[in-house]
């Protein structure tokens, strides 16, 4: 097993800083306090300092698939010739339209904020304070699972008690107060506890949700695994106090040393292709006027999986790279287990719908490489913690405004002007083919002669 990287973290407003192994906290936390000027260099070194060596800090070749990519600029390029003829000008970055629909949910730039669970970073403020953010954003939001069962739903008398604003109707509440009119939406994800919570149900029939409903801008997510562990359910550490009160819902594991805190478990569920299938089916029947995601854990059938879900009628399929994840799991799951995002995309293929794509998400190139491996949107789910932490008012946005323009910045370079007009054509893998459907170029990703 390789060695964990080094672990970064500060001190945040909420006390000491959130911890994110071998994830570039320090960046993020820059472009949560200063934005888009986090993009270039000190401007104090213009006009002093020699760029262009690879820089520190930069993708380390082998460690990550994705990063291994280059994009790579055409010398001709007709797509900006048609759009100089309509604009009778020179296009330009801030001519690139961003806009993108989200599993049939609409929003100014691909990507959306990934599920937060019951996990204590995300019920803490944190959880709250980033559903203000995207809300304000207009961006999709996904609210993960084992909330209601853990935090509450948020009505007088639904247990179990507790701060409402941490509970499943306080996100929500949070998001719809900064929402504006025809952007966004929420995806509400469900587990096998959730369902016996009848989570579905209670947001399908709830006032409270009738704004997202009658625009078209109510989703639900089908959890089928998760990156940071496939093939295993949920994980949180809990107090003995709090692990009775649950106890009737989850299995509760003493395995953490005796030192009062015990490992809650959640069901993983079980699937075949018919299962899958008939849960599409039921979402549909059982709620029609909601949107249907699935989400995938980068199982080694991952292709076969998300053809299935598609095929079944789901609105989006999201693919959770082994690099995802914000919550608690072995680290025997973190180091070794699941394919990394880019095979997956790379297993996926040339997608049938619409395809998310979560795992180290953070900056323009990485999300850009996704997208150009045929990825509708991207999911900030560490990211956007970290930023959120950093600054509870400001910091989601201002990293979503750096990533903004990046991606106009990369997509403008590439002769394009639309985020879903990247391609397989966009990328240069060193040492082995570009990932293709075509058999003789559907070498993986990162492969050496």
């Amino acid at each position: 097993m390789s060695p964990r990287p080094a672990t970064e973290t500060t001190q945040g407003p909420y006390g000491p800083g959130l911890v994110a192994d071998g994830f570039p906290a320090d960046a993020v936390r820059d472009r949560a306090r200063r934005g888009t000027a986090a993009l270039f260099p000190p401007g104090e070194s213009y006009g002093r300092t020699l760029f262009g060596a690879a820089r520190p800090g930069g993708a380390a070749p082998g460690t990550d698939l994705l990063d291994e990519l280059r994009l790579v600029p055409p010398v001709f390029m007709p797509r900006r010739l048609e759009k100089l003829i309509d604009l009778a000008r020179e296009p330009l970055h801030h001519d690139v339209d961003l806009a993108t629909a989200v599993g049939a949910l609409r929003s100014p730039l691909p990507a959306y904020l990934s599920a937060f669970g019951s996990t204590q970073v995300a019920s803490a403020d944190l959880g709250t304070a980033a559903s203000r953010q995207a809300g304000r954003l207009g961006l999709p939001m996904v609210i993960g699972e084992n909330v209601i069962p853990v935090n509450g739903y948020g009505r007088l008398g639904t247990p179990p008690s507790g701060d409402p604003g941490r509970s499943l109707l306080g996100r929500v509440r949070a998001y719809l107060d900064e929402l504006p009119d025809g952007t966004g939406g929420i995806a509400v994800q469900q587990s096998t506890e959730d369902a016996d919570a009848e989570v579905w149900n209670l947001v399908y029939s709830d006032p409270s949700a009738r704004p997202l409903l009658d625009t078209g801008r109510l989703a639900f997510e089908l959890k089928v695994g998760q990156g940071a562990k496939p093939g295993l359910g949920g994980m949180t550490v809990l107090d003995r106090a709090a692990a009775a009160r649950v106890a009737e819902q989850y299995a509760v594991d003493d395995v953490l040393g005796g030192d009062g805190r015990v490992l809650r478990c959640s069901s993983p569920g079980t699937f075949t292709e018919e299962i899958l299938r008939q849960q599409i089916r039921l979402m549909r029947n059982n709620f029609p006027r909601a949107r249907v995601w699935v989400k995938l854990h980068p199982g080694r059938d991952i292709g076969e999986a998300a053809a299935v879900a598609w095929a079944a009628g789901a609105d989006a399929v999201t693919v959770d790279g082994a690099e995802g994840g914000t919550g608690w799991a072995p680290l025997g799951f973190l180091d070794g287990v699941g394919l990394p995002l880019g095979e997956c995309l790379r297993r996926v293929g040339p997608p049938a719908g619409a395809l998310l794509a979560s795992g180290r998400m953070w900056e323009g190139t990485r999300a850009a490489k996704a997208l150009a491996l045929g990825a509708t949107a991207v999911g900030l789910g560490r990211a956007a913690l970290l930023a959120v932490e950093e600054d509870p008012e400001q910091g989601l946005v201002r990293l979503v405004e750096a990533l903004a323009l990046e991606l106009r910045l990369l997509v403008s370079a590439l002769g394009k002007y639309r985020a879903d007009a990247l391609a397989h054509e966009d990328l240069w893998a060193p040492g082995a083919a570009l990932p293709s459907p075509a058999a003789a170029l559907a070498a993986p990703l990162g492969d050496r002669p």
